[in-house]
């Protein structure tokens, strides 16, 4: 098979979600090595994922490394190119759903030994710390926009080319940034693959006491960050970033 935007943007995107949701099991569930870590540990792990995403998705044939719809959508509103959302999107959505399913295939034994349902979810999907939907929605909102211009501030043409390599790092500190400053509201999603995906695998899959896939919140990780980034790409067409 030949290194394609398509194949860079699923396999890239299921690396993040492997990872990342990974951190997330490793501190959470029971009688793991990482248990009640805490949440340095889950920030500081996110942002790794996304760096090593990014490296593996250019590395199969995505030169733009979006894995989130979100960015792909911000970057159409910037330039007025709506050509990849056709690839990228379904590639993001599918990788990501790969990616959760090994989470739980890594992680089997520790599924019926972790008794909260919530936690288990809290694995695959994000969650308000406090539920309130017009705060919800703005977190997602704001950390998405956040997340759009500052890629786009790495990536500025008045700073120049950077250093080869250099790129996908400073997108990890972006997100490690994000998360501790704003991930403690809902988790961060800033994405509709990273959470919409592994929610559909949590309904999917045989993990033993569930529960509940937590639908009625589930279009807040899905419609804010998406709103975040329309905002976000108008903000760099606007500037000429």
């Amino acid at each position: 098979m030949q290194s394609s935007p398509f194949l860079g943007e699923l396999i890239g995107t299921l690396v993040l979600i492997l990872l990342g949701d990974g951190v997330v099991a490793n501190v959470v569930l029971k009688q793991t090595k990482g248990e009640n870590s805490g949440w340095i540990v889950i920030t500081t792990g996110w942002a790794f994922a996304v760096t090593m995403g990014v490296f593996v998705a250019k590395a199969f044939g995505s030169i733009d490394a979006h894995l989130n719809p979100a960015v792909t959508v911000a970057f159409a509103v910037a330039t007025d190119d709506y050509s990849k959302l056709a690839a990228y999107l379904p590639a993001q959505m599918i990788g990501a759903f790969l990616g959760a399913v090994l989470v739980w295939l890594f992680y089997m034994p520790h599924w019926a030994a972790t008794a909260d349902p919530g936690t288990k979810l809290a694995v695959f999907s994000t969650g308000p710390a406090i539920r309130n939907t017009g705060s919800n929605f703005i977190s997602e909102a704001v950390a998405t926009l956040a997340l759009i211009v500052g890629i786009a501030g790495i990536s500025a043409k008045s700073l120049g080319a950077l250093a080869i390599g250099l790129g996908p790092y400073l997108v990890g500190v972006l997100v490690w940034s994000i998360g501790l400053s704003l991930g403690g509201t809902t988790g961060y999603a800033m994405s509709p693959a990273r959470d919409l995906s592994p929610r559909i695998a949590h309904a999917l899959l045989p993990i033993p006491g569930k529960g509940s896939s937590d639908w009625g919140y589930a279009w807040i990780p899905v419609v804010g960050p998406l709103v975040g980034a329309v905002i976000g790409g108008l903000i760099i067409k606007w500037f000429a970033l």
